[in-house]
């Protein structure tokens, strides 16, 4: 297992109990295949330029271990959820 972080930008519309849910969902998907070590909520900031027509987004921080072939169903997730404006994902 690999060591990876992942930054997600969530729309700055969304709740703070859609938030919640949408950090259990991702964290749900990493422990199938693998461990979630912390996930940080850095709030809201100001984007560098505008995306999908939103000039702020959440800040949110995952370290986790996984397994590779976790990665692109983690990235096909994060694509098909409406609420996330963008995201990376980085091997440590």
């Amino acid at each position: 297992m690999n060591k990876y972080e992942s930054v997600i930008i969530i729309s700055p519309n969304v709740e703070e109990e859609g938030l919640k849910s949408l950090i259990e969902k991702f964290s749900g998907l990493i422990n199938t295949d693998g461990k979630v070590e912390s996930v940080e909520e850095m709030g809201k900031r100001k984007l560098a330029y505008e995306v999908n027509k939103n000039k702020e987004g959440i800040y949110v921080l995952i370290n986790f271990e996984a397994n590779p072939s976790l990665i692109a169903e983690l990235e096909r997730n994060y694509r098909i959820t409406d609420e996330v404006i963008k995201f990376i994902v980085v091997k440590k």
